[in-house]
């Protein structure tokens, strides 16, 4: 398969803002987010129905398809990031054009349910993504602490990535050392379980990255359970990649898990990686080739 890769960030180019999930309580986080890139020499743009509401998402499922189309279609837009996740990027799915998405290729960002697109786009536009940090939780952070600063680490990753490089990552965990190669698959968990049922698996080895927030061990057990259960998923993943998977409490229970996955399928598994919803935060891009090397993940230079 022939991945679309978007083409590089460099300053001077214009940046959209979109909310294809839940709705923008903090509009000063967004205006934050938009005076850091403003700031750092890009322009940015808002989409029309950035600060609407409807219920817990952004707005209707008709404008936040809009908003996106717009986004993409745009000729002056050269990136895209998502306000936040939270929930309704599901119900858009089989609503996208998805030949408009891959005629316009563009750096598109985001994760937790932002995660059911950048896998969408994967297989149905062949655009590679980013898995990265979003306007509200990241870009637009501001506090007089330490803890509520905007991250350097974030934004060096940030920019490392989405301006075409290589990408290597250390474990701090080691489940199943080995080699392993593929394509970048995965994201938040329970983001991409949400999507069985459809036809969203890659047709190619990938290695499969994930974390998440708020499950229990029996609900990430179940999660993973319900993946390997799809023979595509089983035959071609080929090396999981772990970040974290914060207040699932008992994490020794959750070391056992990953040792016991990686066991049965017979691939390597490390993890203590930074791909997460806390604050430091590494960006992963999604559907590029990558590697595993013993102790370290690899993402190829495009």
């Amino acid at each position: 398969m022939s991945y679309i890769e978007p083409k590089p960030l460099q300053k001077g180019d214009t940046i959209a803002f979109i909310a294809p999930a839940g709705c923008v309580i903090d509009k000063d986080a967004i205006l934050r987010a938009k005076n850091y890139f403003e700031e750092s020499g890009y322009k940015v743009l808002f989409s029309e129905h950035l600060f609407n509401q409807n219920k817990y998402m952004s707005d209707t499922d008709d404008n936040r398809l809009s908003d996106l189309h717009w986004a993409f279609s745009n000729p002056e837009i050269d990136a895209i990031i998502c306000a936040r996740g939270g929930y309704g990027c599901l119900r858009l799915i089989d609503k996208i054009d998805y030949s408009l998405i891959k005629n316009n290729p563009k750096i598109f960002c985001g994760y937790s349910d932002i995660t059911i697109l950048s896998a969408m786009f994967l297989k149905r536009a062949n655009l590679i993504t980013y898995s990265a940090p979003m306007c509200r939780s990241d870009f637009g952070r501001e506090g007089a602490s330490e803890e509520n600063m905007l991250s350097d680490f974030t934004i060096k990753s940030f920019y490392k990535a989405v301006t075409g490089n290589e990408l290597e990552f250390k474990a701090e965990k080691k489940y199943k050392t080995g080699n392993a190669e593929g394509i970048t698959f995965g994201g938040n968990l329970a983001s991409v379980v949400s999507l069985c049922g459809i036809d969203f698996i890659p047709d190619e080895d990938f290695i499969f990255f994930a974390e998440d927030l708020n499950e229990p061990v029996y609900k990430i057990d179940r999660m993973f359970t319900q993946l390997l259960n799809i023979d595509k998923f089983r035959q071609n993943v080929k090396g999981l990649i772990l970040g974290d998977f914060l207040d699932s409490g008992y994490p020794e229970q959750l070391d056992e898990l990953f040792c016991d996955i990686a066991k049965n399928l017979n691939i390597p598994a490390i993890g203590g990686f930074k791909i997460t919803h806390n604050k430091d935060k590494i960006t992963v891009p999604y559907g590029r080739y990558a590697k595993i090397d013993g102790e370290t993940f690899t993402v190829m230079q495009p």
